[in-house]
């Protein structure tokens, strides 16, 4: 298989992101990085679609609309759980980790998980923070490598150029 460049990874791709509004002062962080690893691989503002829901258990389900629509090369999903003094946060994040994996599988494009799921706001704010630690521009990475690949896949065994 061709070794494809990063920087070019993404000029043609369209991108859902799915952003949880609970913890937003951290989510808000995950979508920067995001955006900031999309732009870094040509990925224009135009080839974005964004959109907002109440929390964690929700992104879910609007990823599955982007990615039953067909318009979309890969889906993001954003959110933070912060662990509490009850059982709440193991079913929050249990699920939608769950769900957001039965999305990719699905619809057979990639669905990133840069949901934080953390014990304290200290470690979320650590994991959303600028730089090379941001989570978010982890799964917007992720995002880019694994259509890149899909599409170099495709293409390997189709034996047509994109697939």
């Amino acid at each position: 298989m061709r070794d494809l460049s990063p920087s070019k990874w993404g000029k043609d791709m369209q991108i859902a992101v799915v952003a949880g509004r609970f913890n937003r002062f951290i989510v808000d962080q995950l979508v920067k990085g995001a955006q900031d690893a999309m732009s870094r691989h040509g990925i224009s503002e135009a080839r974005i679609s964004m959109a907002w829901v109440p929390g964690a258990f929700e992104l879910p389900l609007l990823a599955s609309q982007f990615a039953a629509s067909g318009k979309y090369d890969a889906v993001i999903a954003l959110g933070a759980v912060i662990r509490g003094g009850t059982p709440h946060f193991d079913f929050v994040a249990g699920e939608c980790a769950s769900g957001l994996m039965r999305v990719s599988l699905d619809h057979g494009i990639p669905v990133t998980f840069g949901v934080l799921t953390t014990d304290t706001v200290e470690q979320a704010l650590e994991r959303a923070g600028t730089g090379e630690g941001n989570k978010g521009f982890d799964a917007a990475m992720t995002a880019i490598e694994m259509v890149a690949t899909m599409r170099e896949v495709k293409s390997h065994l189709t034996g047509l150029p994109g697939g």
